[in-house]
């Protein structure tokens, strides 16, 4: 009987710890250290939330910069549903699906007869990513300055900007932020 009172005293003290003072602890800590990241990293335009830095959109308008490709369902960027299609590289249906993203970009652009990043025609390992490469990016700008009556030397000028560099100088990739990119994009062009 005392085993069993002190195995139950240990258990209510290692979930009031583990369980409540814990998680607490770390979410008071992130608030006060990290308060955007903690918060979901939201980006808000004119008081109105429009997305995240984390999470990929799907961005359809020819205006718009494209993100890479997301594996989610039932529908695109589907964060309940995040995970890669797990499809190898000897599979068919990701080689069809690699051609049929290349063909809907040829044919998006059929004067840009520059080679077409990967990221743009192959989904990350979560579906979600938010970010594109700096190439990918700067293939899409003569379509996206044609469509908004833009010179191509500002919609680069505008990816230049929006290019971050790696982390602590050499974590990940170069990357340029899709939502942000066409956020700037949009308010760029009302000015003109």
């Amino acid at each position: 009987m005392k085993t069993l009172l002190r195995s139950l005293v240990l258990l209510l003290m290692m979930t009031v710890l583990t369980g409540i003072l814990y998680p607490l602890l770390v979410t008071g800590v992130a608030q006060v250290a990290f308060p955007g990241a903690a918060n979901g990293s939201l980006v808000e335009r004119d008081g109105q939330v429009v997305g995240s830095d984390l999470v990929g959109q799907p961005f359809e308008a020819p205006g718009h910069f494209q993100g890479r490709p997301s594996a989610t369902a039932p529908f695109p960027y589907n964060a309940a549903s995040s995970g890669g299609s797990n499809l190898g590289p000897t599979n068919p249906a990701l080689a069809d699906a690699v051609k049929a993203r290349v063909d809907a970009l040829r044919a998006a652009d059929p004067g840009n007869a520059a080679a077409i990043p990967v990221d743009l025609v192959t989904t990350s390992a979560s579906g979600l990513d938010p970010d594109l490469s700096p190439a990918a990016a700067l293939y899409q700008v003569p379509r996206v300055a044609r469509a908004r009556g833009m010179s191509d030397a500002a919609v680069r000028a505008l990816v230049e900007a929006h290019t971050r560099d790696r982390q602590l100088g050499v974590l990940g990739e170069r990357r340029v932020n899709v939502l942000r990119l066409n956020l700037d994009l949009d308010t760029l062009s009302a000015r003109m």
